[in-house]
């Protein structure tokens, strides 16, 4: 007890010191109220303190909420001026450009950077609204930027809040100009953040320059510039952007592209912070998209497209026989880089080591280059190490760049762009995106994805898993050998393990609490009968996932 008391009133001390720092009237209050409810809200205090949120290469993510643990006005001021002694650090001159989403305290943070940066004498350039993520990478690249910062917890829940950073040319160099930081640059931003002194010395500066809409403007026509011209139009598509910040810029990219209006989700079609139709606004979860399978039914729409809220991951959904369903994010992946290489596009094509080995398959058979990398496109961006011009890249969490010298990072708004192009082209035909799937299948076997997610409160499960299938690896997988275990550690904390006809990649998310593992069988088509072959890896994969959870113990 005595040891409990001496935390408590450790933790109460450095809660008093932050609160004295704490710029946010209202923080400070929310502060106050849990320190005022000792000792009952000693374990919600132990938990705001438990640590500052760490700067990564996903930059900061966390719950609104006063304390180091949290996203906040502290913590943001802190995380701006340490990313800017990092700049100057550097030797990096020119503009920082700011972008930000509809969430709670987006655009609060956004211009507290600003001020933050022009108070260090370095000009700061605001996008004009909430807008999606692909815009302000964008403008990192097109205004010549040193660095860009976003103000977005992209797909996470209403309470949290995030902050990403994106380099521009002349610290990121060729492969990195717009794109989000990688090693070393996120360990220097964070000593840099822990080096900031009290919050009160920091100087604030006015919260720089507001741009206009030609920003914006200039982000739609590039992105129109991605489809060839004169190709068939005729396609009607429902769509959401989950409450988020991307109908604007979607609706305005199709009509200047030549498309018919999306029709969309009248209840989603507005920024909202709170997300009040789904619980996860997240187009990958169990019925994120069900109101915009409902309108594409009763529109009779050709395709149903969704936007994760800041708009850098594109869904899609199509009507079969048993109805509408998802496309996975595999699925769309081939059917882009299959287009592409259709259009004569030539160059790298690139995926993750979680995505299916379709791609490579494609590629071999093709003669492309093709690169894999580590999950996440700060690294599908830089595949290849500049060796091949990068004309593609896509991850199976519905992230897809289709134009890298335009967006060097996931864009939904390019994606959907260049899928309803597809899709148009088909039913010129007569044909759909899932005949194209179907002649992918005959020609390379069917490659069928899943993944098995566990959302977790104790992120030890996650730790307690991954050890327990480094311990005990299975030798078997739906009764063949493995292979090959491989144990990505330390560069990364995966496990991979393969058969002849199996895969199954384990990590924990990096941007939300669940360990997942990735599952992938690869089945022959027999007699060209595609339907027969799919059932087949429909029950392997189903057995797979059994067996998956049994030896990671969840």
């Amino acid at each position: 007890m005595a040891a409990d008391t001496e935390d408590l009133d450790s933790i109460r001390e450095r809660a008093e010191r932050w609160l004295a720092d704490d710029p946010d009237p209202a923080d400070r209050a929310e502060l106050r109220a849990v320190l005022d409810g000792l000792p009952a809200t000693a374990p919600e205090l132990a938990d705001r303190f438990a640590g500052p949120l760490t700067f990564g290469t996903a930059g900061l993510r966390g719950p609104l909420r006063a304390g180091p643990n949290g996203m906040n006005l502290a913590v943001v001021t802190q995380a701006a001026a340490g990313l800017v002694a990092w700049l100057a650090a550097q030797g990096g001159t020119g503009p920082l450009v700011i972008g930000y989403d509809a969430r709670r305290g987006s655009r609060q943070f956004a211009e507290r950077t600003a001020q933050v940066a022009t108070g260090a004498g370095r000009a700061a350039l605001l996008l004009p609204r909430p807008l999606p993520t692909p815009v302000l990478a964008y403008a990192v690249r097109q205004l010549g930027a040193v660095a860009g910062v976003m103000v977005t917890a992209s797909h996470n829940p209403p309470q949290d809040n995030g902050y990403k950073v994106y380099l521009g040319a002349e610290l990121g160099g060729a492969l990195g100009a717009g794109a989000q930081i990688v090693p070393p640059a996120d360990a220097g931003i964070e000593a840099a953040i822990r080096a900031v002194g009290p919050l009160a010395e920091v100087p604030l500066g006015p919260a720089g320059q507001v741009l206009g809409d030609e920003m914006v403007a200039g982000y739609v026509a590039r992105a129109v510039e991605v489809l060839p011209a004169g190709g068939p139009r005729e396609l009607n598509v429902a769509y959401t952007p989950l409450h988020g910040v991307g109908a604007a810029v979607l609706t305005a990219a199709f009509t200047a592209a030549g498309f018919p209006v999306p029709g969309v989700v009248p209840d989603q079609a507005e920024p909202d912070p709170d997300f009040p139709t789904v619980s996860f606004p997240n187009p990958e979860e169990p019925g994120a998209v069900d109101r915009l399978v409902a309108l594409a039914e009763s529109t009779g729409a050709d395709l149903a497209i969704a936007n994760d809220p800041d708009a850098d991951r594109c869904a899609v959904a199509v009507r079969g026989e048993q109805g509408w369903r998802m496309l996975r994010g595999d699925e769309v992946g081939v059917l882009l880089a299959d287009h592409l290489m259709r259009r004569g596009v030539t160059g790298l094509y690139a995926t993750t080591i979680v995505s299916s080995s379709l791609l490579r398959a494609m590629c071999t058979a093709r003669g492309l280059p093709y690169d894999e990398t580590l999950t996440g496109f700060k690294w599908i961006v830089r595949a290849g190490g500049g060796a091949e011009p990068l004309v593609f890249g896509y991850e199976e969490a519905l992230g897809y760049c289709v134009a890298p010298e335009h967006v060097r990072d996931k864009d939904g708004i390019t994606a959907a762009l260049t899928v309803a192009e597809l899709a148009a082209g088909l039913k010129a035909q007569g044909r759909t995106l899932t005949d194209r799937l179907d002649e992918l299948a005959a020609e390379f076997g069917v490659h069928h994805t899943d993944q098995l997610s566990v959302r977790v409160d104790d992120l030890r499960l996650i730790a307690d898993a991954m050890a327990r299938i480094r311990a005990a690896t299975p030798a078997t997988l739906l009764g063949q050998p493995v292979t090959e275990a491989q144990d990505l550690l330390p560069e990364a904390d995966v496990v991979i393990l393969r058969t002849d006809a199996a895969r199954v990649v384990i990590r924990p998310s990096g941007t939300e609490p669940k360990l997942k593992a990735y599952l992938e069988v690869v089945e022959p088509v027999a007699d060209g009968d595609v339907a027969a072959a799919r059932s087949r890896a429909a029950l392997a994969v189903a057995a797979l996932r059994t067996q998956t959870a049994h030896a990671l113990g969840v």
